[in-house]
């Protein structure tokens, strides 16, 4: 049959994500590694073990989520659950401190970052 065939793989390949199980992509996690200049070297297992925590956080914070749903019963997860999930948990709330609060601007080191530009549709940050 003529025409475009699709690319075949070994059937032994699988990517980063699957052999370690994970649902967050590892290759994005190394490209925004690499891309933010973190470190001049970069281990090929840190992108892996970094997906791995986050993707176990990402699960934590959601689990408490629900419960919070479900003890204020509600059928819907919603941004303010999964606030007051995270910040009722101490160890997650001292993890997250650093998280704006809704409407502040960035900081660092007490001083706010750049200014507010206004544009159509919004405010950017920058």
């Amino acid at each position: 049959m003529p025409g475009k065939r699709g690319r075949r793989r070994s059937p032994g390949h699988r990517s980063r994500t699957a052999r370690a199980e994970l649902s967050f992509s590892v290759s994005h996690m190394e490209r925004l590694l690499w891309e933010g200049h973190y470190a001049q070297r970069l281990s090929s297992s840190a992108p892996v073990y970094l997906v791995a925590i986050i993707q176990y956080l990402a699960a934590r914070v959601l689990e408490l989520a629900r419960h919070e749903a479900q003890n204020s019963s509600r059928r819907r997860l919603t941004p303010e659950l999964v606030d007051v999930a995270a910040r009722s948990n101490t160890l997650l709330s001292d993890l997250f401190r650093t998280i704006l609060e809704p409407g502040q601007s960035p900081q660092r080191d007490g001083v706010p970052c750049g200014g507010a530009r206004h544009r159509e549709g919004g405010v950017v940050i920058g």
